[in-house]
């Protein structure tokens, strides 16, 4: 049973490992306005082509967006929309800890 388990955890470490960077957050932001090639995305990131073609394939290869070839340019999109779902999850744990700081801060002594 944990062998079948571990398989399901470790298929979501990889999900969460391949969203675990800036530029790729920032990517998923991005494709959620709708569809982007490499070209936009790099103007708008500001770095080169190839970093940002591996930052597409990482989070290809994860099953997070999709590609379309048209001509010579690659067009990516989200395979599942319902990804940025998982972000404001991530803000509710931003927010509580932020409020945990301020509680603390509010209750230490002052000099």
């Amino acid at each position: 049973m944990y062998q079948k388990r571990k398989m399901i955890l470790d298929a979501r470490a990889k999900v969460l490992k391949a969203m675990a960077h800036p530029s790729r957050l920032f990517i998923l932001e991005q494709l959620e306005k709708g569809e982007r090639n490499v070209c936009d995305l790099t103007e708008m990131i500001g770095a080169d082509v190839s970093t940002i073609s591996k930052h597409l394939s990482v989070l290809r290869q994860a099953g997070i967006v999709t590609d379309d070839k048209r001509g010579n340019q690659v067009f990516y999109q989200l395979s599942v929309p319902c990804i940025l779902n998982f972000f404001d999850c991530v803000e509710s744990v931003l927010s509580a800890q932020a409020n945990a700081q301020v509680a603390c801060l509010a209750n230490s002594p002052t000099e």
